[in-house]
């Protein structure tokens, strides 16, 4: 194959292979709404993302699996640094707000998500990965980590 034949080649299929390896649910914004399963750090939970009104996206914990202290009380957000939110039930807490598309990146961004284990906020970046989960990564000062959700068929 002559070296003006190949590099042409190169430049057709570059687009395709390009998008080898990354899921078509980056493709449209409206993919990441939905009802999803999760597992954080022995923590099984359900959060629902929405859609709202100004075009961004909100996630925010549905159901826990174990939603009762010790004392059988309704677990709160006691570590949140909010104070006027430590009341809130651990099955309705609101993880991010805020959530806008990158149609350029084919990510979701823009905001923080709230981790309540620890009760802080990290930089929050969204994407499919190529087995279907959505892929939630958090960082703070350079130091990142990714959960994994699977979205739930409704």
């Amino acid at each position: 194959m002559t070296k003006k034949v190949f590099i042409s080649l190169a430049i057709i299929l570059l687009p395709f292979l390009s998008s080898m390896g990354q899921n078509s649910l980056n493709n449209a914004a409206d993919n990441i709404v939905g009802i999803y399963s999760g597992d954080q750090k022995g923590d099984k939970f359900k959060a629902k993302i929405v859609k709202l009104s100004d075009g961004t996206y909100r996630g925010q914990v549905i159901w826990m699996e174990h939603d009762k202290d010790a004392n059988g009380k309704k677990r709160l957000d006691t570590k949140n640094p909010d104070k006027k939110l430590r009341n809130v039930p651990c099955d309705q807490i609101v993880l991010f707000s805020g959530l806008k598309y990158d149609a350029d990146d084919k990510e979701w961004n823009g905001t923080k998500i709230y981790d309540p284990q620890r009760g802080m906020r990290a930089k929050l970046t969204i994407r499919f990965e190529k087995d279907g989960r959505l892929r939630l990564r958090g960082s703070l000062l350079g130091i990142g980590e990714s959960v994994y959700w699977n979205k739930i068929k409704e």
